[in-house]
């Protein structure tokens, strides 16, 4: 999810906890609790800072390792303890709990973006996006900010926000189905589908779809429940030559390879070198695809220039290229 609804969360997360009787009867441990929530609920988004080094790393690592099994327990501890080294006398154990969940939260509530998260590791490295609910959902806000406003004006706070959830749960039903039905309809049309990415927008009745089949890719929308094909792909896998070789060996293109699993590729030649682009198609916005990893290899196979992220036009792209020569 975004910032902005990670920590109304962490808020919300600060309410339920008046129910626990042990903050009830604790004011010291209240306060602790709703900074430990409001703090623990975007603590796993703290590797944007990566994006000071550059997008290859940020790729790589966001949403990677700082949202894993062993994170969220670090995250948990490393929280509460910095808040009870201030605060020593409240009780550890009731403000990690409360910290901890509200990082578990976190986690669980990002992986069914169509972004997602390597929320298994370390069992697995596998990306888990189950794309229906969008990274900013309005709905979700919105329910939030008027907890938020019932709280301030003195409701209960901690059956307030039971009330929120359970509908902010129906929420996810809903969602749930909605997509599982549009997915019935593209097994339908297309019954040798091998992989679905939607991506849900900001209107309920509105999806991004990447379509992978035996033979095919497909990028399209459904509205109102009816699916458009916007455009089409022949599924051709990656040659297996020297320029292609070359080209995975950049940390860029590694880098997006390892995140994206649905998109198309093209090879163009030009005088002074040879131009290898992937695109991501489950990003597809006003006809053009932002999300890309371009680089530029000479004739004597050395990598000139790479970029990955995201582009909303070819000229800021060449201009991103021109920006990033190769240290390599």
């Amino acid at each position: 999810m975004d910032t902005g609804t990670h920590i109304v969360m962490g808020v919300a997360l600060g309410g339920i906890a008046t129910l626990d009787p042990v903050v009830q009867n604790d004011s010291e441990l209240f306060n602790a609790i709703i900074i430990g929530t409001i703090v623990g609920s975007h603590a796993p988004d703290f590797d944007t800072i990566l994006k000071l080094k550059n997008n290859a790393v940020y790729l790589r690592h966001h949403r990677g390792i700082t949202h894993s099994m062993p994170a969220v327990i670090f995250w948990g501890i490393a929280i509460a303890s910095i808040i009870y080294a201030f605060l020593p006398e409240v009780s550890f154990l009731h403000l990690w709990l409360w910290t901890s969940l509200a990082v578990i939260l976190h986690v669980f509530v990002d992986v069914f973006n169509a972004y997602g998260t390597q929320a298994y590791r370390p069992f697995t490295r596998r990306w888990v996006a189950y794309g229906f609910i969008n990274t900013f959902d309005p709905y979700i806000f919105s329910l939030h900010i008027i907890g938020i406003v019932a709280w301030t004006l003195g409701a209960v706070p901690g059956y307030t926000w039971l009330v929120i959830y359970f509908v902010i749960a129906l929420y996810y039903i809903k969602r749930y189905l909605d997509k599982r039905e549009l997915v019935k309809k593209i097994h339908n049309y297309y019954p040798n589908t091998e992989q679905i990415a939607t991506s849900p927008t900001l209107k309920q009745n509105v999806w991004r779809l990447a379509i992978t089949t035996e033979d095919n890719l497909y990028v399209g929308k459904a509205v109102d429940g009816h699916i458009e094909i916007i455009d089409e792909f022949e599924k051709v896998p990656l040659p297996d030559n020297k320029i292609i070789k070359k080209a995975k060996e950049d940390k860029n293109i590694s880098a997006f390879l390892s995140f994206s699993p649905v998109y198309s590729w093209e090879i163009n030649m030009y005088d002074d070198f040879t131009e290898v682009r992937f695109i991501d198609l489950r990003y597809r916005s006003k006809d053009y695809y932002p999300f890309v990893a371009v680089v530029q290899i000479d004739d004597n196979l050395s990598i000139m220039n790479s970029y990955t992220g995201w582009i909303f036009s070819e000229q800021k792209l060449q201009s991103k290229l021109l920006d990033n020569p190769s240290l390599m």
